[in-house]
């Protein structure tokens, strides 16, 4: 059985598990104290070159609530695609730990917010004064929820458009390693240095068990973060198992590593289906993850011959596939066979 339905069912990296056992080795101090926790601040900085903070958390959306948290005020709102996670994926919780701002929506074309309907949709705010809630903050995914990637250039646009409204910008971060992964570029330069205040730092879905964090590249402004993460139930007693995820992960570029090879199997994929009759790809393929459509006849053939992928809600036809860190060519060359005599009989 071969697993394209989600990087979240992939098995975590030999050198993640390696560093829990050396993290298991006797006593070590609670809630952060310990030497594995101390560490991140110096790891992180010099990863993105930067003096910055890590809130290590469990989860993606506890990272992205945390952050949004951070930077928006009950009574502000929150713009972002509407396909992001943060906007339906994660059960109103960016509005529950907010207290209640609002999510607005800016579409545009594979995932990516259009800058020019971002700025034309802030333009159009403030004439309803006190009524209506304040833009504070940007979220940017990174890549996005349709497998593509912004450039540098391109997220720099976008949080200009936001300065220039006064509005904090974040960055969810879930897939990062993927979107450098296929930029080249130094991790700064597509984050903080690109105009991104906080960042939500994703290492489950490429070879962690359980590991996120939020990165604040605003030194000394994250006064109300520790507590807030303890509120919202992310202070680990035990949190040196969350930090030496962290730790071993930028380890030596070991997350850009594990995302390149993911990466590297996408395309495969993708340029597989795409010569197949009848099957056309929905988005460029730019990180790990593969929307394409064909007759409903190819999915249910090749959900029988045991490949998992996940039939994508609201687009008749259409499947996505996302290719986990540890996929191996064989399994992509037997799924493509596959498909192959599945289009050809349907």
């Amino acid at each position: 059985m071969t697993n394209f339905r989600s990087d979240n069912e992939a098995p975590a990296a030999p050198e993640i598990l390696e560093a829990l056992v050396a993290a298991n080795r006797g006593p070590a101090h609670a809630y952060g104290a310990d030497a594995w926790s101390r560490r991140l601040a110096e790891r992180f900085g010099e990863v993105f070159e930067t003096e910055l903070t890590v809130w290590p958390v469990a989860t993606g959306t506890a990272a992205n609530v945390l952050a949004l948290a951070e930077l928006t005020p009950p009574h502000g709102s929150v713009w972002c695609h509407p396909q992001a996670h943060a906007n339906v994926d994660e059960c109103g919780a960016p509005e529950f730990f907010t207290g209640g701002a609002k999510l607005i929506g800016v579409p545009g074309d594979h995932g990516r917010i259009d800058p020019d309907r971002l700025a034309a949709a802030l333009a159009a705010t403030g004439m309803h004064g006190e009524h209506e809630a304040l833009p504070a903050t940007l979220t940017v995914t990174q890549a996005t929820e349709a497998g593509t990637v912004y450039s540098p250039g391109a997220v720099a646009a976008l949080a200009e458009i936001a300065r220039a409204r006064g509005m904090a910008v974040h960055m969810d971060g879930a897939r990062l390693a993927n979107a450098l992964a296929r930029l080249g570029c130094a991790p700064a330069d597509a984050t903080w240095r690109a105009g991104v205040d906080l960042l939500s730092f994703g290492a489950t879905k490429n070879g962690a068990l359980f590991a996120e964090a939020v990165v604040d590249f605003r030194p000394g402004a994250s006064a109300a973060m520790p507590r807030r993460r303890m509120r919202g139930g992310h202070l680990w007693s035990k949190m040196r198992y969350l930090s030496a995820q962290l730790e071993a992960y930028v380890a030596d570029g070991l997350w850009l590593r594990l995302a390149a090879r993911a990466n590297v199997g996408a395309a495969r994929l993708a340029a597989g289906l795409a010569a197949l009759p009848g099957v056309s790809l929905l988005h460029p393929v730019e990180a790990n993850e593969v929307f394409a459509r064909a007759a409903p006849a190819v999915a249910d053939a090749l959900a029988a011959d045991g490949f998992e992928f996940h039939r994508w809600p609201g687009a008749d036809g259409a499947v996505r596939l996302v290719v986990p860190w540890c996929v191996e060519e064989s399994d992509i060359d037997r799924f493509l066979a596959c498909a192959a005599a599945a289009a050809r009989a349907a």
